[in-house]
């Protein structure tokens, strides 16, 4: 609980550095409010207590507007900041250090029982609002997700992820790069495309 309240503390600039800080974390906050109940339903899911993980985690959605399935297996220091709307589905995995932001999905793709259906997130991810993660995908390390944007297949460690369907928008990691000097490189698939009609068209009109 106090590692908890400490990543709020440092990540909420809303968040006050004093007792009255602490106290109305721990009153008014529901992202506070939720992983308390999620650390121990998912204990108790962990050694298969039937109904009550569940049961917990419905009374903690109605309270915050915050879902998340017990058997999903979150990392330390996960902060949700303000959190209404935020789904985190059963066989989702999240690393250290995450943070996302309300209206987030981790969703799943399929109905097939006893698979993953759901992302794995790497470690130090943040996740705007609104954003969707469907499927069995990857996220990974230092990875940051635009507001709203809709991912559907595996992101590399190190980058920016915006729009619909989600697409690279910078990498940092220079081994993914051709010029290992251009580390703040706009990768955006549809502006490489127009660029290339353009360019087209251009030489059609000379040749006419």
């Amino acid at each position: 609980m106090f590692s908890l309240i400490k990543t709020i503390i440092d990540r909420d600039p809303a968040a006050k550095k004093n007792i009255f800080g602490v106290l109305e974390i721990i009153l008014t906050y529901p992202g506070f409010h939720i992983m308390c109940l999620y650390r121990i339903a998912h204990f108790l899911c962990k050694i298969k207590v039937p109904v009550i993980p569940r049961l917990l985690m419905f009374i903690g959605k109605i309270i915050t507007g915050i879902e998340i399935h017990p058997g999903a297996k979150i990392g330390k220091r996960f902060f949700i900041d303000h959190g209404s709307g935020v789904v985190i589905g059963e066989t989702t995995v999240v690393g250290d250090d995450c943070t996302v932001y309300q209206g987030v999905t981790l969703g799943g793709t399929g109905k097939i029982k006893g698979r993953k259906r759901h992302p794995t997130i790497g470690n130090n991810v943040t996740i705007g609002a609104g954003a969707k993660i469907l499927g069995p995908i990857f996220i990974g390390n230092n990875v940051k997700i635009g507001a709203n944007a809709v991912v559907t297949g595996d992101v590399p460690d190190n980058c920016t992820v915006v729009g619909v369907p989600g697409r690279l928008a910078r990498i940092t990691d220079f081994e993914l790069l051709k010029d290992p000097t251009d580390y703040i490189h706009l990768l955006d698939p549809q502006k490489v495309l127009l660029d290339q009609l353009e360019k087209r068209v251009k030489r059609l009109e000379e040749k006419s």
